[in-house]
């Protein structure tokens, strides 16, 4: 028999942010030989917690035949995170067998995730098996269950396009950018503002190679630790005049209750630039940019509003992929499925031979003392023919079992061979 897969988790459609921020956990420390010897999770021989900013889960393998109901789970959560259940109980869910695989599949997929395809995840869930496997609190059944996911995502984002179209205000940002000026990589960029939306951009652009990088915030030192940390360019907020004028591209992300980009300002440093396009990205809500500044030749404005139709439209774009991923998860359930059912027979297999093995040598001790002084040549031999002829006995059924463990009669096959060898009565 199977263990009994269990995952309890919580996530961002069913906690709100206060409680998923006292969910964290890692299986540092954990001993799963520890917990058992003590009793109070004497049948839990896996265990793999998936822990991320908007999701904490926890999937278990109990020993077959387990009665694994849901309190318990809240204990094993609770347990893990140092949290009271009463805390988190009303914003879990809980699934068993192949509904826990499918939720997992589609998390690795993204399909589950808060942007619908973002890449991260994956990578996510790559670390929570990593970490179960350093930690050895992952056995063969939860293995082949990650190996699955990890399978999944991947062909989700290698088969499909899940993950294409920029999904973020910056990317797109950036995105308008390069269809102006192509290759980003050698031109010179301005953040103006270095909040979560302007740190943002500064990842976007680092992930594009673009080296000349020039950074202003109201509050200086802000602006000035992240250069430092980059490598770039930091500039008080006085000279952003000069540096809109130095720039190829402008990302302004200030959250000022007023533009802070005005229309003298960029007609100012349109003035200085020999004909060169300014490329102004206001990502910022309400407007940094003086909205007239569009209408100045050599300009190309573009903001939060124009930039929500583009998200939109890669939103619905990604939306379409969602039939293909679900296909691909159904073929990997199918093959986890199997997997799991050949899993089920070796426990069998290993029995059938034990007892046989066990047999073996009681008739070779009775017929060895029977025999009286046997010469060691006599007794090698002895052993070697009664091994062969158990080996050869077995064979047949040890073939049986393996080729027909991925079909659904596998279940009848090992309770007759349980029930012909007596297996059911070995410890």
């Amino acid at each position: 028999m199977n263990p009994k897969i269990t995952l309890i988790g919580l996530d961002y459609h069913t906690a709100p942010l206060a409680v998923r921020e006292r969910m964290g956990c890692t299986v540092a420390g954990l001993s799963l030989a520890r917990w058992q010897a003590d009793g109070r999770f004497p049948d839990l021989h896996e265990l793999v917690i998936l822990s991320t900013c908007n999701r904490v889960e926890v999937y278990s393998a109990f020993a077959p035949g387990t009665a694994v109901l849901h309190t318990r789970l809240l204990d094993l959560l609770s347990e893990l995170t140092g949290v009271e259940t009463a805390v988190f109980a009303d914003h879990t869910y809980s699934y068993t067998g192949q509904a826990a695989a499918s939720h997992l599949f589609r998390v690795a997929a993204g399909l589950e995730s808060l942007v619908l395809g973002e890449p991260q995840i994956l990578g996510q869930v790559t670390d929570a098996y990593m970490t179960a496997v350093s930690a050895k609190t992952i056995g063969p059944h939860l293995t082949e269950l990650f190996r699955g996911a990890i399978r999944t995502g991947k062909r989700a984002r290698s088969e499909t396009n899940i993950s294409h179209n920029p999904m973020s205000v910056s990317s797109l940002a950036i995105a308008q950018a390069q269809k102006t000026l192509g290759d980003l990589s050698a031109r010179h960029c301005l953040i103006v503002g270095m909040g979560e939306m302007g740190q943002l951009a500064l990842k976007r652009l680092r992930a594009r190679k673009v080296q000349n990088i020039t950074l202003i915030n109201r509050s200086p030192q802000r602006a000035a630790d992240l250069a430092q940390k980059h490598g770039l360019v930091a500039r008080p907020w006085a000279e952003l005049p000069a540096a809109i004028a130095d720039a190829d591209v402008v990302i302004s992300a200030t959250g000022a209750p007023h533009a802070v980009i005005t229309v003298d300002m960029v007609e100012t440093a349109v003035a200085q630039r020999s004909d060169r396009p300014l490329i102004l990205l206001d990502i910022a809500v309400p407007r940094d940019v003086d909205p007239p500044a569009a209408h100045i030749p050599g300009v190309h404005l573009t903001d939060a509003d124009q930039l929500q139709g583009d998200l939109d439209k890669a939103l619905a774009a990604r939306k379409q992929e969602i039939p293909k991923v679900e296909r691909i998860i159904k073929e990997e359930l199918d093959i986890l499925t199997a997997q799991w059912r050949v899993l089920s027979v070796k426990p069998v297999i290993v029995n059938m031979r034990h007892k046989a093995e066990q047999i073996r040598q009681q008739e070779m001790d009775r017929i060895l003392h029977r025999l009286g002084d046997v010469d060691p040549q006599t007794r090698q031999q002895l052993q070697f023919f009664s091994r062969s002829l158990v080996n050869k006995l077995l064979h047949e059924p040890t073939i049986r079992l393996k080729d027909n463990a991925s079909h659904e009669e596998a279940g009848v096959y090992t309770a007759v061979i349980s029930d012909l060898f007596g297996l059911g009565e070995m410890n």
